[in-house]
């Protein structure tokens, strides 16, 4: 063979190489990122080749899928969207997914191995496995009584079962319908330009993303803190607290909402049932930073990764602060800021003996032949109280309902335990006040946990009572007795 014709061999099988380095690299090492890259619609013309899975009320979907006779052969549907849809959150073709939508997008999709019966032949024969199907433990009724109660204005409710940390209602308004932008179309764009530009932010999810402050609703934590540290040992004897508090290191007197308050040495009970905030600022300030700090921990503050799955917004207690500001926080005021969902666990944990339960939104998923793939098992946050704290402030908070600012949540034939907040913000307190309630309530005389413990927030409202007890209170009761069966 001549020096030519080598030469051009050897350079043959170097381009043969060559090209054969690079299609290795292009399939393994490549793989991934090229499916995945936003200018490759294979994947997103695979997912929806197929239905997806469905998100579940009880033992009814509230979402559905629908063929579309597009580029993309299905798309999401939903049922009472804007009533579920700080549950579900959104799947759109065109905008992604959010909330259980998107974190059980795998199952969802089909796409998670646990679906898969043999999940290696799967993978090499690329079998989409039908989706499969998220179980929520969303009471109907209890849900229902929540957006009712709500209506039109800004706010949110939580309620939870103590005892297992089931999340029975979840609801924020103004809300959305989550079908409304599902496709791909001019008119899914238009109604997604639309809910982003809307001033309301009806995407905004206010039950878990959305911190506020508490208020009075705050002093059930300040109350187990005097308890617990032994600050106060007797709820119905003199506190010691002076009348006027001033706020350590000013000359800034801590006023009260009403005069049955204006006087000095009064009761940890009398405190709550008028909701004084000189003796619960005053008890604070003795409980000490520390103390406090822990007490709030407890209940779910200053958690970053509180997780129900979707994640929550961290609730804030600050950790450094002068006396002054200590005695302005135990009153859920100054830096003081939290979600509806820590504010529910607040009154849970109080209720199941101050045993705090994590928060759960899901109680299994399954495959779409109704199989279990993983059933959800109830999980301890942290022993807040003792049982023997945690039953003084029920009493505590019992009063509060009977004889006090709660008197709204009153339901016959139950025992109903509450507290109510009306919590200033905005410039020199201008702003609308967030009207606050949290609470539980369980059946008279039954000596058990109590199945439910709501937190109602109403952020901003045209009444002309915007106080817990006038606003939040009525809605509160209302979730309460849809659980109990009493609506």
């Amino acid at each position: 063979m001549s020096t030519t014709g080598r030469r051009a061999g050897t350079f043959c099988l170097l381009l043969i190489v060559a090209l054969a380095v690079q299609a290795t690299r292009v399939q393994v090492f490549r793989s991934d990122s090229l499916d995945h890259n936003s200018a490759n619609q294979r994947l997103t013309i695979q997912r929806y080749a197929e239905p997806r899975g469905n998100i579940l009320v009880g033992p009814d979907p509230v979402t559905g899928s629908v063929p579309t006779g597009g580029r993309y052969d299905y798309k999401r549907t939903y049922t009472d969207g804007s009533q579920y849809a700080a549950v579900t959150g959104y799947s759109s073709q065109t905008y992604g997914n959010t909330q259980l939508e998107g974190i059980e997008d795998a199952l969802l999709t089909g796409t998670d191995n646990r679906l898969a019966g043999w999940a290696v032949w799967d993978e090499i024969a690329r079998k989409q496995n039908p989706g499969g199907d998220v179980y929520t433990t969303i009471d109907k009724a209890a849900q229902q009584a929540a957006t009712r109660g709500l209506g039109s204005q800004k706010g949110a409710v939580v309620a939870i079962e103590p005892a297992t940390g089931r999340i029975l209602a979840l609801a924020s308004t103004p809300s959305y319908d989550p079908g409304s932008f599902a496709g791909s179309s001019t008119a899914d764009q238009d109604a997604w330009n639309k809910l982003r530009a809307d001033t309301d932010q009806p995407m905004l999810n206010r039950a878990l993303r959305q911190i506020y402050p508490p208020g009075s609703t705050f002093k059930v934590v300040t109350a187990a803190a005097a308890l617990s540290a032994g600050v106060v040992s007797d709820p119905g004897a003199g506190t010691g607290a002076p009348y006027p508090y001033i706020l350590p290191g000013t000359t800034t007197e801590l006023v009260n909402d009403t005069s049955a308050c204006d006087r000095p040495d009064l009761s940890l009970d009398t405190a709550m049932v008028y909701s004084c905030n000189s003796v619960m600022g005053y008890l604070g300030v003795r409980v000490g930073l520390g103390r406090m700090v822990s007490m709030a921990e407890n209940f779910g503050f200053n958690d970053p990764r509180l997780d129900i799955p979707v994640r929550a917004a961290r609730s804030n207690f600050d950790t450094k602060m002068n006396d002054s500001q200590v005695a302005l926080s135990s009153i859920g005021q100054f830096d003081t800021a939290a979600t509806p969902l820590v504010m529910a666990m607040v009154a849970a944990g109080v209720a199941n003996n101050g045993k705090v339960m994590y928060p759960q939104l899901v109680d299994k998923l399954a495959r779409s032949d109704g199989s279990t793939v993983q059933l959800m098992k109830p999980v301890t946050y942290k022993q807040a109280l003792t049982p023997e704290v945690a039953a003084q402030v029920r009493q505590l908070m019992t009063d509060v309902v009977e004889n006090g600012t709660g008197r709204n949540a009153r339901i016959s034939g139950a025992t109903v335990g509450g507290k109510t907040g009306t919590a200033q913000h905005g410039v020199d307190n201008t702003g609308v006040p967030y009207a606050w309630f949290i609470s539980w309530a369980g059946p008279s005389g039954s000596g058990g946990v109590p199945p439910v413990a709501v937190a109602v927030v109403i952020a901003d409202s045209s009444a002309t009572d915007v106080t817990g007890g006038g606003l939040a209170a009525p809605i509160a009761k209302s979730v309460m007795q849809a659980v109990l069966g009493k609506g």
